[in-house]
């Protein structure tokens, strides 16, 4: 009788035989409804086969065939394999990750979801048009395979350079020759400034998107739509990557750089080379493109593995980079809400002008930690290795890791003194003392705490974008892909602290969102100018920074990174271990760095495997946290390295650790 194999989302990395009765058509990419053990559960036909090592007795039959959803197509299901089999996940949860939400009610499907569905895709995309400068139209003729067929390409340029009009100039040529186009955005809060472009250039294309906000009957719809080939152009976050498209013909990675494409819970992947790997399969260009590219995208284009292109200068003729200065911290001893005098000149001077400020800092909440002036006391969180985070105006102390919560107290709880100070700054505290410095000014707060109500982000960006607003306060959320015309001034506080960590990416993540956050000034023909506050001006980062000057920083850590063997050099790999005891961690963590020196041993020395150490963040939720990093030179020899390794991390046990191995970490530290 036929068997089928199935991928079944849990944790186990093994298929599952279950017989297929009569009448049921099964195949490869088939999707299933079987039973597990006393659960019902979704799975992925992997293949279908004639026999089985199982005894008849053993076999379950399937339950049905889901017939809302089509047959997964051969390169979707290549895909889910590639991710168990490179970033060592397990085979079932990745097949997980392509399906879309199952067993939700329908939606209704409104016209900006998709754009006149079923009509007759247009031989020409009337509309504004998309007007390219010289180096635009030279960059999509450099990058654009004719006829289009699989390269990687890089598109470095600076904030404001017109990236976007290159992307959607190479998707009005895939889409007039009826294939789709799949564009990828590090964030959701970058998709209504894209739809709008593309409302305005593309009219005629039928549109959607797909990212974790959206309802799951609404997500499962755009999904089906695109897998029956029904919208011509995608815009989505990573889980979009294994979106089915049956006539894709071009993919697009924007802010390729960004650390939000890298999945750091459940399925561990970085969706920009999943998205490559894709390309590949479909033998279809994928065009890559940042202002500050991640090392490996710009060493690869260095050495010619990818395609290159440069645009140098901003898209308007009469907008200019801004200028930048380095500035000192605010004054010891003083209480400015962390405002140094040269930036608080420079807000005046644009309120009297009527231009917006914006300024950074990348913490929310009112100050990072409470403290004693009397003892040194300082709040900590009773389930994290971390200090509790000051949020006034809930009058609470929040961990943001864990999301703990108590009421601020009254006195210290080591020698109950009442003289307790909130340390440091976030965008609260920012917020209050812009407020009592300009009292006139109309100020507004941009971070996760207040945009957490639905469509709260999009009235904020409205209400910029109007000018009812002069001076943002925000973190990252408003570092990238904005375009405010009256933003004129950045100030940027906070920024030495990357400095002191022990993780190597992070002056590399540093400079790309100081660069990003300093491209927001000066869009328009308004002159831009950014403020940062720093006690190293002569940092190399800060230098490079002040000229705008990318390549000078990315040259000194490649220097740097090829001296000590770190990506993309050498190539990494961390498992991560967490259990209630510490001892529990350190005993398992010593046992799986002694099998993996086994393991490399019997393979010549091929991976160094360094000794155990606590994670950066040692206690998460009440789990005791530990790591063990693992460093080859070569990327083919971890790739036969850590599936050796990992079966032996599958027989250590016990079961109250969970563990975790990742592929090219974000993190090392």
């Amino acid at each position: 009788m036929p068997i089928a194999r199935v991928a079944a989302p849990v944790t186990p990395d093994r298929l599952f035989d279950y017989w297929v009765p009569d009448g049921l058509a099964v195949q490869a990419g088939s999707v299933l409804r079987v039973m597990l053990g006393r659960r019902r559960v979704h799975g992925v036909a992997v293949e279908v086969v004639n026999r089985t090592d199982l005894s008849p007795e053993r076999l379950s039959p399937i339950l049905e065939v889901v017939a809302e959803l089509p047959l997964l197509p051969t390169d979707v299901c290549e895909l889910a394999k590639f991710v168990a089999a490179y970033y060592q996940q397990p085979i079932g949860q990745c097949f997980a990750e392509i399906l879309p939400p199952l067993g939700a009610g329908r939606s209704r499907q409104s016209k900006k979801t998709l754009q006149d569905r079923g009509a007759p895709e247009p031989d020409v995309i009337e509309g504004e048009g998309i007007q390219l400068n010289g180096e635009q139209r030279a960059a999509l003729t450099d990058l654009m395979p004719r006829p289009p067929a699989f390269v990687t390409s890089l598109l470095q340029g600076v904030t404001g350079s017109g990236k976007t009009e290159v992307y959607l100039a190479a998707a009005e040529k895939i889409i007039q020759e009826k294939r789709q186009v799949l564009v990828l955005l590090p964030e959701i809060h970058l998709t209504p400034q894209l739809e709008q472009r593309i409302a305005t250039t593309l009219p005629g294309v039928r549109a959607t998107t797909l990212h974790s906000a959206l309802g799951a009957a609404e997500r499962r719809e755009r999904w089906l739509a695109a897998a029956r080939g029904d919208v011509q152009l995608i815009v989505g976050t990573r889980l979009a990557v294994f979106t089915p498209l049956p006539r894709l013909g071009l993919i697009v990675v924007d802010e390729e750089h960004d650390a939000s494409f890298r999945q750091q819970d459940g399925v561990r992947y970085h969706a920009r080379d999943v998205a490559i790997y894709r390309a590949r399969l479909r033998d279809v260009p994928v065009l890559l493109g940042s202002a500050t590219p991640s090392l490996e995208s710009y060493a690869h284009a260095r050495h010619g593995r990818y395609r290159f292109a440069r645009l140098s200068t901003r898209a308007n003729p009469r907008s200019a980079l801004p200028s930048v200065r380095l500035v000192p911290n605010r004054d010891r001893g003083t209480d400015a809400g962390g405002f140094g005098e040269p930036l608080h000149a420079a807000i005046g001077e644009r309120l009297v002008r009527g231009e917006q400020s914006l300024i950074f800092v990348n913490r929310r909440g009112f100050a990072p930690s409470l403290l004693c002036v009397a003892c040194g006391w300082k709040e900590m969180c009773p389930r994290c290795a971390a200090r509790l985070v000051v949020h006034r105006d809930a009058g609470a102390l929040r961990c943001h890791h864990c999301g703990h919560a108590e009421a601020i107290p009254a006195a210290c709880r080591q020698c109950g003194n009442r003289d307790l100070f909130p340390l440091g700054f976030g965008t609260q505290r920012l917020e209050g003392a812009l407020k009592a410095r300009f009292p006139r000014a109309r100020v507004l707060r941009v971070d996760r705490d207040s945009t957490r109500r639905g469509g709260a982000f999009a009235a904020m960006r409205e209400a910029i974008v109007a000018g009812d607003i002069d001076i943002l306060v925000g973190t990252q959320m408003l570092a990238k892909g904005h375009d405010f015309p009256r933003l004129t001034l950045v100030g940027v506080l906070g920024a030495d602290n990357a400095l002191y960590s022990a993780d190597f990416r992070a002056t590399e993540r540093l400079f790309a969102l100081l660069e990003q956050v300093s491209g927001r000034a000066g869009r328009g023909e308004l002159r831009g100018e950014v403020l940062v506050q720093t006690d190293f001006p002569q940092h190399p980062l800060f230098v490079a920074l002040a000229r705008h000057d990318y390549d000078y920083f990315a040259e000194a850590l490649l220097a740097e990174r090829r001296a000590l063997g770190l990506p993309p050099f050498g190539h990494l790999a961390l498992l991560g271990a967490e259990a209630r005891s510490r001892a529990t961690v350190n005993a398992f963590l010593e046992r799986a760095a002694e099998r993996a020196r086994l393991v490399a041993g019997r393979q010549r020395g091929i991976c160094e495997v360094y000794p155990p150490v606590a994670a950066a963040l040692a206690r998460r939720a009440g789990m005791e946290r530990g790591q063990v990093l693992v460093q080859s030179l070569k990327r083919s020899n971890l790739r036969e390295f850590l599936p050796r390794w990992r079966q032996e991390l599958e027989r250590l046990g016990p079961r109250t650790v969970r563990w975790n191995l990742e592929v090219d970490p974000p993190v090392v530290a």
